[in-house]
């Protein structure tokens, strides 16, 4: 018996929400990234790490808020709580490793291609594996073919937010890059969600272990939103991406030089030797101007 699955059971709020979300992660993500670029290497790691987290927060949000409007009408759901932790941090871990690898390395062709593919698997196994915390009176199903196609725009979405990480530098440039971001991440969930179908296990009820989807998501949220405000206030007081752009050609502060006026140059010679002739056009006004007589 199939089931009737209903993902959108409180309208648009959830996945607008959840596209709220994915994007604040990717902007954090890509300003961080571009702070981490600038000359000094310092604070690259914090940076870089600061970065990987925001982005892989905005997505695990992004998937477990959309969830939060996902049911199955003849079940009720609930779920694991290990695997929905795992599902956190492979996000965190696979976005980090990509990102890293940017960051030193640089957005070469190689190294976007390697990197971009490795965190694009790695967020599509997120979602299932997000998927597969899910506990009700049945089985989850896929459609192989819709899953192959989510897993690649998953690579796709990954490899384009490392280009951009590298090679956008203007405030502006990061939002849009973040909000296409964000429609792109979106898009893999839910074309992961039209893989779904549900087989029932007989009678209709929900298992009796884990958490129901409210009591264990809404509470587990609080933690990874909380992070991204947090990273947002740290992003947005950051005196070098408030002052200067992200090339790091910004002219706030800066002073024009006062201009100096040249003197000719001292005469060190004898006193009883006459000194060198020199060009004083540079430095006398000229001869006094004659008076009426």
């Amino acid at each position: 018996m199939q089931g009737t699955i209903d993902g959108f059971s409180y309208g648009m709020v959830t996945p607008l929400t959840a596209y709220v979300m994915a994007c604040l992660g990717a902007a954090l993500g890509l300003r961080c990234i571009t702070r981490s670029l600038r000359k000094g290497k310092s604070g690259k790691p914090a940076w870089l790490a600061l970065g990987a987290a925001s982005m892989g927060c905005g997505i695990w949000t992004m998937h477990f808020i959309a969830m939060i409007g996902f049911q199955v009408e003849e079940t009720r759901i609930r779920y694991d709580v290990g695997l929905t932790v795992l599902s956190l941090a492979v996000a965190i871990a696979v976005v980090g490793i990509g990102v890293f690898a940017v960051g030193y390395r640089g957005g070469g062709t190689t190294t976007l291609l390697l990197a971009g593919s490795f965190t694009g698997i790695g967020v599509a196994a997120m979602h299932y594996i997000g998927m597969a915390a899910i506990r009700l009176n049945g089985s989850l199903e896929y459609d192989i073919p819709i899953v192959g196609l989510s897993v690649l725009i998953a690579v796709v979405a990954a490899t384009a937010a490392l280009w951009a990480a590298v090679a956008i530098r203007g405030f502006l440039a990061s939002l849009g890059a973040s909000l296409v971001m964000g429609v792109a991440v979106s898009g893999m969930h839910h074309t992961g969600m039209a893989a779904l179908s549900v087989h029932l296990h007989g009678e209709t009820g929900g298992p009796e272990t884990g958490g129901s989807a409210h009591a264990l998501l809404l509470p587990m949220l609080i933690g990874p939103v909380l992070f991204l405000l947090i990273a947002g206030v740290v992003v947005m007081f950051d005196p070098m991406l408030v002052l200067g752009d992200a090339d790091g050609k910004g002219t706030v502060g800066r002073r024009r030089a006062p201009a100096q006026h040249t003197d000719p140059p001292a005469w060190s010679g004898s006193a009883f030797e006459a000194p060198p002739r020199t060009d004083r056009s540079a430095y006398d006004p000229g001869p006094p101007a004659r008076r009426n007589r």
